[in-house]
């Protein structure tokens, strides 16, 4: 499995009591997707299958990690998953969209291409587009990228199909970023 097919999923904390158990910290918006018999690459060599999930206390356990001293070696740990196992375990809302899915997207406001959505940064609990600006905007001066907010009053339709999202006000995000 090459690194780029993989997305992460949950980073794993401290050991947590004697048996085995670490605290889980989930990096998306899917805790469904950690359930008994769900597994995950870790490292090239290393895969990892749940055998307990605490949702309320957001602990796991995993098959063969017994005790906290194998549990403790799992610390800082990252939890990855293929795209094609997200979209099977983890079920979208209507308007709702991967993060891999809209990254790769180009950005277009009144027919003009800003720019391609080159990765999603979450700040407090708003999400917001890092869009690598359209290289004749640079030539104008234009910073290489910028942030829009992934709020309706800017993101009018993000068509995954098309890989377009269609944008209102974005530009000014990208005028008054020099």
């Amino acid at each position: 499995m090459k690194s780029d097919e993989l997305i992460e999923v949950a980073k794993l904390g401290r050991a947590v009591g004697l048996k085995g158990f670490v605290k889980l910290h989930n990096l998306g918006d899917f805790p469904e997707q950690f359930k008994k018999g769900a597994r995950f690459f870790v490292d090239k060599d290393m895969t990892l299958e749940i055998s307990e999930f605490d949702k309320n206390k957001t602990l796991v356990s995993f098959v063969g990690v017994n005790d906290r001293n194998t549990a403790s070696k799992l610390t800082n740990k990252i939890l990855k998953s293929t795209k094609e196992a997200t979209r099977a375990n983890c079920e979208l809302k209507k308007d709702e969209f991967f993060w891999f899915d809209i990254i790769g997207c180009k950005v277009v406001e009144n027919g003009e291409i800003l720019g391609v959505v080159e990765e999603i940064e979450r700040i407090c609990a708003q999400d917001y587009l890092k869009v690598k600006s359209d290289e004749r905007f640079v030539k104008d001066g234009f910073l290489k990228s910028f942030l829009i907010p992934y709020i309706e009053r800017y993101i009018k339709d993000t068509n995954i199909d098309t890989r377009e999202i269609s944008s209102s006000g974005a530009i000014d995000f990208l005028e008054k970023s020099v």
